[in-house]
């Protein structure tokens, strides 16, 4: 499985890098005061769901990024399909009430995913330009999965051994929305990197928290190793 986290990673990192450059294009003149998307009307791609920065045609491709998931009825597969049940079987209520947490990608509420590490919280009044990133990074993130998403169709764990999940309220919406990649983890690792930029100092426990960010979606049977690693 190891394969999968290393090209998810340079996935990753690839995207971040993106968001860098696309940020860095457009440079204002002395007369011109710098335009920010706190200056912009901003469209909802979804209700709650800002645009991002990203244009279809600059959109990392994840099908060309990306190893194809195990086949069904591989020995890689069962192996998925087993550790997807036990997170699921595991007894431990405060990871599973974190998953919860996690799994909640409406603003402000998603902000809670990182503050719970970071010494300067994010917050619309208190850093409002890194909370317009992380919205619009949102977007761009899981954007960037569909290449692969809409190609393989791949089911959700939920859906094969009928387990609980954690947000059975985005249960409908997750059954058209396939499993692999997973723009939850998308979204965690590209804000982990985003805010690593920001604080350095954090950097260590920024990282594992968005490693544990998509972590989460085992926990709620919504992704299985594949997806998420």
């Amino acid at each position: 499985m190891m394969r999968y986290s290393k090209k998810v990673l340079v996935g990753s990192i690839t995207f971040a890098l993106a968001i860098i450059l696309v940020g860095s294009c457009v440079q204002p003149t002395s007369e011109q005061a710098p335009l920010t998307s706190l200056d912009k009307e901003l469209k909802e791609i979804r209700p709650g769901y800002l645009e991002g920065y990203l244009s279809p045609e600059k959109m990392p491709n994840s099908l060309l990024l990306l190893p194809p998931p195990p086949e069904e009825g591989s020995a890689a597969y069962a192996l998925d399909m087993e550790e997807a049940a036990k997170y699921v079987a595991m007894e431990d209520e405060a990871r599973k009430e974190q998953a919860a947490i996690d799994a909640n990608l409406h603003f402000p509420e998603a902000t809670e995913a990182f503050n719970s590490v970071l010494d300067v919280k994010i917050s619309e009044d208190n850093t409002p330009m890194v909370y317009m990133i992380l919205r619009r990074t949102l977007a761009d993130a899981g954007l960037s999965t569909y290449a692969a998403k809409d190609h393989y169709q791949r089911e959700r764990p939920f859906m094969v051994n009928g387990s609980p999940t954690c947000a059975p309220e985005d249960e409908e919406y997750l059954r058209e929305d396939g499993s692999y990649p997973s723009g939850h983890t998308a979204a965690g690792w590209a804000w982990a990197l985003i805010l690593t930029e920001l604080f350095p100092e954090q950097a260590d426990v920024i990282l594992e928290r968005g490693k544990q960010f998509g972590f989460s979606d085992r926990y709620g049977s919504s992704q299985e190793g594949a997806g998420s690693t």
